[in-house]
């Protein structure tokens, strides 16, 4: 497996049963692939359900968990990352660099895994953790230390969205290609840092998450340029607005969803017609790759955006070797 593929594990108690299955559990997948100390609090029985997925330069741990405290001690630091813990449901405790922070359901707060940290989930919790490039944030947030183990509000929009963006890592298809993984990863840095920035104002905080959405919905797009089913709905409901939102953001942007598709595919098909290694394909066939499902509107808007038709393109490209 590929460092840019996506890795994925399942986190379960299920198969562990009695005091020695619970011990291994605690040394496996507690101290050997999370990095923490699992103690169950108050005699509640173990019971963890995570499922953890790995991109480049970030993962993801969703899942259940019973009450416990989780410790994450010196002996265990082995990197020097950050994670964000999205209290789903239940109430949490942080306790790191001398701070005490109570996450309540819907909140989120930032931890640092180069240092000693304990974890009290009070009541049954349910979290999402975002373990994320400590060096990829520095470049655009200052003093990163300064902002752990201190609550972030449920009513903080980013926060919102990039918890709605986060569930991205459950989408086999929208991860299908390194350069949808790169993105997507890509993104939620991006995101993190609006949210742990937000020295600019109320103002600049909104453009800023315009902005970041805006980057997300146009790299979709074209991510999926040639695909017959990419509709202005479908493209809304992958990135958890509504369809006048998406608009408006569009329409920020200076352009409309319409326009940009059509740039798009009229992009890609002129990059197939160059292209000596796509010379054995029909034009018909290259307007369909490139997203078009009518050849008479494909080769009309081609004429009006590189006044030439498709065929004067294909023949003024360079031929392959021995033509």
């Amino acid at each position: 497996m590929s460092d840019d593929e996506m890795k994925t594990l399942r986190v379960t108690t299920e198969a562990f049963q009695g005091a020695d299955g619970i011990d291994a559990f605690r040394e496996i997948f507690g101290r050997e692939i999370l990095g923490i100390e699992i103690d169950p609090l108050d005699g509640h029985p173990l019971d963890i359900n995570l499922t953890l997925r790995s991109l480049p330069g970030v993962a993801m741990a969703a899942g259940t968990l019973s009450p416990m405290r989780n410790r994450h001690t010196s002996a265990l630091l082995d990197n020097d990352d950050v994670v964000l813990v999205v209290m789903q449901n239940g109430v949490g405790e942080v306790s790191q660099y001398g701070r005490v922070a109570t996450v309540n359901e819907g909140e989120a707060v930032l931890t640092a895994n180069g240092a000693e940290a304990t974890f009290i989930g009070r009541t049954a919790t349910r979290v999402i953790n975002l373990r994320l490039s400590r060096s990829l944030l520095s470049s655009h947030v200052a003093e990163i230390d300064d902002l752990v183990a201190r609550p972030i509000p449920r009513d903080n929009r980013v926060l919102q969205f990039l918890a709605g963006y986060a569930t991205m890592l459950n989408d086999q298809a929208a991860l299908a290609t390194p350069d949808l993984r790169n993105m997507v990863a890509s993104h939620l840095h991006d995101m993190a840092a609006l949210l742990l920035g937000g020295s600019g104002g109320r103002g600049a905080h909104e453009q800023g998450l315009r902005a970041v959405r805006l980057r997300a919905i146009k790299e979709h797009i074209r991510a999926r340029i040639g695909h017959h089913d990419l509709t202005l709905a479908n493209v809304a409901r992958s990135q958890q607005i509504s369809e006048s939102y998406l608009r408006q953001l569009l329409a920020d942007g200076g352009t409309t969803f319409t326009d940009f598709v059509l740039a798009g595919r009229l992009a890609r098909a002129h990059r197939m017609l160059i292209d000596p290694g796509h010379a054995d394909r029909s034009i018909s066939a290259v307007a369909f790759e490139a997203g078009f499902g009518d050849l008479s509107y494909f080769n009309r808007t081609f004429r009006r955006r590189y006044g030439a038709t498709p065929t004067d393109v294909r023949m003024g490209a360079p031929r392959a070797d021995g033509e």
